[in-house]
């Protein structure tokens, strides 16, 4: 892998030299737009409405302060603005994870010390912080983000956080506004449910079936084949009774969760019984 970032990681007075590493990529798949008369490639060119076509190095940066009104940012003043989190990832907390509402994680990185000097420390503040979330800031592609640093396995693993203002308020959610009080019964029964699917958290027996049966499609086509896929069944049902279909879920859930019966051993065959001689 390749480093995305270098700089330090800094407790108070104790800089950690860290290299940042992307911890996840994405596996979705791309299509391309094609013209339907030729499936010649749809090219995106950088135009001007002016001028037409716009090379590369005649292209500059604005930011609009007025409709129709930009002023030119050249990277000069991208190189004025002076933060101490444009070199380092500079921890500002420490809180408890079960503080932090999962909604405002965005991307993870691994933090790895940067040379053979780096590593006592970086293995020191890792094991001091087995318990703890640090909040820090850092500039990263141009932004200073809100991270949270926290160890998992062997590794400081960062995650973008995302700013109060980033996170929309759920006030124009209108369905939302006088939701109606929910029969104890009812949520016994939830409960219940809910019991029933409990179990460790196992990423590796997730698979993404929708690219599974895309890419199926795909190679059927390549192959000159039309495709057929098993259909994903009736939409579910409106809820009339919740009461009903909550019985009727913990009756289905229950006859999933029998245990299969072991098939029969079968019985090994008896070797054939030699006749008495006389």
């Amino acid at each position: 892998m390749r480093p995305i970032w270098k700089g330090y990681l800094k407790l108070s007075l104790v800089a950690v030299p860290v290299k940042v590493y992307s911890a996840t990529s994405s596996h979705s798949l791309s299509f391309n737009f094609l013209h339907a008369t030729c499936n010649s490639r749809i090219n995106y060119s950088k135009t001007c409405p002016i001028h037409g076509p716009v090379p590369n190095e005649e292209i500059v940066r604005g930011f609009a302060y007025e409709k129709d009104k930009y002023v030119i940012i050249e990277e000069e003043d991208f190189e004025k603005v002076r933060l101490e989190s444009t070199k380092a990832v500079n921890i500002v907390r420490f809180v408890n994870a079960i503080d932090i509402d999962p909604i405002y994680y965005g991307s993870a990185y691994y933090l790895e010390p940067d040379g053979k000097i780096a590593k006592e420390a970086y293995a020191t503040l890792r094991e001091a912080m087995k318990d703890h979330v640090a909040i820090a800031k850092v500039v990263l592609r141009g932004k200073e983000e809100l991270v949270a640093v926290r160890v998992s396995d062997n590794v400081l693993v960062m995650s973008t956080l995302y700013y109060a203002d980033e996170v929309k308020s759920t006030e124009g959610l209108e369905d939302l506004k006088g939701v109606d009080s929910v029969p104890q019964d009812a949520i016994k029964l939830a409960r219940q449910l809910i019991e029933g699917l409990q179990g460790p958290f196992e990423p590796e027996i997730y698979k993404d079936e929708y690219q599974e049966q895309m890419l199926s499609i795909i190679h059927d086509k390549v192959e000159g084949r039309e495709a057929v896929v098993a259909g994903a069944g009736p939409e579910p049902a409106k809820i009339v009774n919740l009461m009903e279909a909550l019985k009727k879920s913990l009756a289905q859930s229950g006859q999933a969760q029998k245990p299969k019966a072991a098939p029969a051993k079968e019985k090994p065959e008896q070797p054939a019984r030699k006749r008495a001689t006389k």
